[in-house]
């Protein structure tokens, strides 16, 4: 592989504190975000993201006050996402700080918003997050859920994949609602069936729970790994997942 996997820690945000749920609900607190983030990058931490996981039900922006603190306390480059709809603000979330920009919903409702960035920000600079569950009855046995994996769309999420990748998009972060939280591992069918159908980079987000979890999601193509929960509360450390990964002889930053 000639990509470094990298680590990404996920400060999921819910009124300004990390949080986190299982399956996206049954939320508790995790911390304070900035020192979250200033722990994480002393850790070891390749890359951070920040997902506000509110915004966009509460039809609102991404909170530039907390993006501002986190940016100012990080040292690794910082992905933001939840509520960024448009290029405005996408702009306004740059501009507190962050060097990307993750969307989702946005990105899923009015696709040509992935043009829109790409060509003001370029392509490194944009992220798009695609939640998924299985649904049998679709060709991948995947879906396509939005509004923080509340609405079921009716779409193949291989298939938005591939039209996500033709805008040219460098990153594409999967999570599996399934795996969310529940450290069950990866959906590792997922993730393959994602990169196979793409050439940019896929993320593995949802499930770790384990060091061969992320092991997993390495085989199955993913080369940046994202976790909250077994960082958040201490389940592994970073450096002991680094040293792991290149025990298994898999090339880490």
């Amino acid at each position: 592989m000639d990509t470094n996997i990298r680590i990404m820690p996920c400060l999921d945000m819910q009124n300004g504190r990390v949080v986190k749920g299982v399956h996206f609900v049954d939320i508790r607190d995790a911390g304070d975000p900035v020192a979250c983030a200033r722990a994480y990058c002393d850790a070891g931490a390749d890359e951070l993201a920040l997902l506000d996981i509110t915004a966009t039900v509460e039809g609102r922006g991404t909170m530039l006050d907390v993006v501002k603190r986190v940016a100012e306390a990080t040292s690794v480059p910082f992905t933001v996402g939840g509520g960024i709809s448009d290029v405005s603000t996408a702009r306004q979330v740059l501009d507190a700080g962050a060097n990307k920009v993750s969307t989702s919903s946005a990105a899923f409702r009015e696709p040509e918003v992935i043009e829109e960035m790409i060509k003001e920000f370029g392509p490194d600079t944009v992220t798009v997050a695609i939640d998924v569950d299985q649904n049998p009855d679709l060709p991948s046995g995947y879906e396509v859920y939005i509004d923080g994996g509340r609405t079921a769309t009716g779409a193949d999420a291989v298939e938005w994949a591939r039209r996500v990748d033709g805008y040219g998009v460098k990153v594409i972060l999967p999570t599996s609602k399934a795996g969310d939280g529940a450290r069950t591992g990866f959906d590792l069918p997922v993730i393959r069936a994602i990169k196979d159908a793409v050439s940019a980079e896929v993320v593995a987000s949802g499930g770790a729970g384990e060091l061969e979890h992320f092991h997993q999601a390495v085989e199955a193509g993913a080369t940046i790994l994202l976790a909250a929960s077994v960082f958040h509360f201490g389940v592994i450390e970073i450096g002991e997942l680094k040293e792991f990964l290149r025990g298994k002889g898999v090339a880490v930053c």
